[in-house]
């Protein structure tokens, strides 16, 4: 007698485990010049409920028929979310919008305060947010409105660290977030070196395109140009060891070469009728270091002739 077999018992796959992504925090955008448009519409765009504020209530058009709510008041825009994103023209605008409002509507806030200012400056404020039970997050953007919304742009943050990482999600709606310590002057100082290079740098661009002007060319000759003259990475990264070592040794450079190269800067600048103000001062800066007697010295030393002000 033959028997037939018994069948394996039916197994049944669980079904995968489905997750649901948090709902995006609500953040309120207060000051809408065109860096805190650009904010409140990445928010928009990644999904947070935004409520705005602005003195000139007709910049947040655009942004309420996309979803935005414009308060009514400081206050109404203090209360409506934790997280309150503040992108004013410097720290006086900001004590003029929140210093008139309720005290008790910034009790338990973070200020996420992207405003520029001082880093003395950022720390008394970060302290007066506390006196008010808030907390601040000093940020500084590296990236005009046109990088807000991209992961690869940076913005540099300072304050509770614990704050920044209960935050971070939200932040990163802006840009890629890069907490640098808790003292919240941090982020303004490092933001302010940033600017220190970047107007130092596009001045001379700016310079450049005058003199070009005046010789008949135009931005579109000196592009290429200018592109290759301010990629000043090889010299950054040269320098940079040397002088963290307190190392000025004129083997590759020397500031009496460096003086004859800008007076001859002044020279066509002037001859081509342009206003020679801006290399006349680094003129006077290089001609300082050799009256000095640093002549035979790197460019490097001029980091030391700096620290001393001029008389």
């Amino acid at each position: 007698m033959s028997s037939s077999p018994t069948p394996a018992p039916a197994t049944t796959t669980p079904a995968p485990a489905t997750t649901t992504a948090p709902t995006p925090a609500p953040v309120t955008v207060i000051g809408l010049g065109p860096m805190g448009r650009a904010m409140a519409g990445a928010f928009l765009d990644r999904g947070h409920a935004v409520t705005v504020w602005n003195r000139t209530a007709s910049r947040a058009d655009a942004l309420v028929g996309r979803g935005a709510r414009l308060a009514g008041s400081v206050e109404e825009a203090l209360t409506a979310a934790e997280v309150i994103v503040l992108s004013l023209t410097d720290y006086d605008a900001m004590y003029a919008v929140l210093g008139g409002a309720d005290p008790a509507a910034l009790r338990g806030r973070v200020l996420v305060n992207l405003t520029s200012d001082t880093p003395d400056r950022a720390r008394e404020a970060a302290a007066w947010a506390a006196e008010r039970g808030a907390a601040q997050l000093t940020g500084g953007v590296l990236v005009p409105p046109s990088g807000i919304g991209n992961a690869a742009s940076t913005t540099l943050y300072s304050g509770p660290r614990d704050v920044f990482d209960a935050h971070r999600a939200t932040l990163e709606a802006l840009t890629g977030a890069d907490h640098r310590g808790e003292d919240p002057a941090l982020a303004a100082l490092l933001y302010q070196l940033n600017m220190v290079m970047f107007w130092t740098a596009l001045s001379g661009y700016w310079q450049a395109l005058a003199v070009a002007g005046a010789h008949g060319l135009t931005a579109a000759d000196l592009r290429p140009l200018a592109v290759d003259a301010l990629d000043l990475r090889q010299f950054v990264e040269f320098y940079t060891p040397r002088v963290d070592a307190g190392d000025h040794r004129g083997d590759v450079d020397r500031i009496a070469m460096a003086l004859a190269s800008t007076e001859h800067v002044v020279h066509t600048v002037a001859g081509a009728g342009v206003d020679a103000a801006l290399p006349e001062a680094v003129a006077a800066l290089f001609r300082r270091a050799v009256e000095a007697g640093h002549g035979a010295d790197s460019a490097t030393r001029l980091v030391e002739v700096l620290r001393t002000p001029a008389a």
